[in-house]
């Protein structure tokens, strides 16, 4: 992962998506922002007990750090809808994905464990971002997402680029009742001490709709294990969101 620093927020970027110029990405980081204990830092979740004051502020600077671009929220219910981006969408609209072809916006997906998975097609110039969380996960939304893609766009799988955010690592991701939560074909994930490994997950997944291993980075950053860098509700329970982002130019 690249990390930057702008405007005194920081932010990881993507090795082959930052190489792509017609877009704009980002991972951003806790620290910064206006927010007190225990959301404290840049938490962009106005459903985690954060004052929305503070909230606002943090959204308004991811913006200015993003060129003042426009930040594009959905209410996320870890289900498995897929919402195209237009310029009438609802702001609340229920949706874990979001895909469009729409210049000039940038997609936010909201954070704390659960990955965020950002794609590009390069050939169509379409952008996604994904919550994959492990209920998104064991009903492959991101598999979804790329078949929307395909439908609605006619993006083809090998054209796109992919990045699994920081998230829930294999080291701390422990399901002591995988056996009423996970499906029985995801157990080829588990370690002996019950602990899954979501980000092999979501690389299977892309690669099984098509997606080049080659064109996949995962950032091997755990939520969980850098508290100092992102909000975790496993690891912090009462916390924040962190914002993940893309959007075309």
């Amino acid at each position: 992962m690249i990390s930057k620093q702008k405007n005194s927020l920081t932010f990881f970027q993507f090795p082959n998506l930052a190489e792509c110029a017609d877009i704009q990405h980002g991972i951003f980081t806790r620290k910064g922002g206006r927010s007190k204990a225990p959301f404290h830092g840049l938490n962009v979740s106005f459903s985690a007990g954060d004052a929305d004051t503070a909230v606002r502020q943090n959204r308004f600077l991811i913006s200015q750090c993003m060129g003042e671009t426009p930040l594009v929220f959905v209410r996320q219910v870890h289900g498995t809808d897929v919402a195209r981006i237009r310029d009438d969408t609802p702001l609340s609209q229920p949706a874990d994905a979001m895909i469009t072809d729409m210049p000039g916006r940038c997609l936010v997906i909201q954070v704390a464990d659960c990955q965020a998975v950002l794609m590009y097609d390069p050939v169509r110039r379409v952008v996604a971002n994904v919550h994959s969380g492990w209920r998104g996960s064991i009903h492959n939304i991101i598999g979804k997402t790329l078949r929307v893609m395909k439908a609605e766009f006619g993006c083809d799988p090998c054209d796109v680029i992919a990045g699994i955010g920081p998230s829930l690592g294999p080291c701390c991701a422990e399901f002591i009742h995988f056996q009423k939560e996970i499906p029985e074909i995801f157990w080829k994930y588990k370690d002996p001490a019950d602990h899954f490994d979501f980000w092999a997950i979501s690389r299977d997944q892309l690669v099984s709709e098509g997606v080049p291993g080659s064109n996949i980075h995962t950032s091997g950053l755990c939520a969980k294990c850098r508290t100092d860098l992102f909000f975790s509700y496993r690891g912090e329970r009462t916390t924040g969101r962190f914002a993940a982002l893309i959007g075309l130019r």
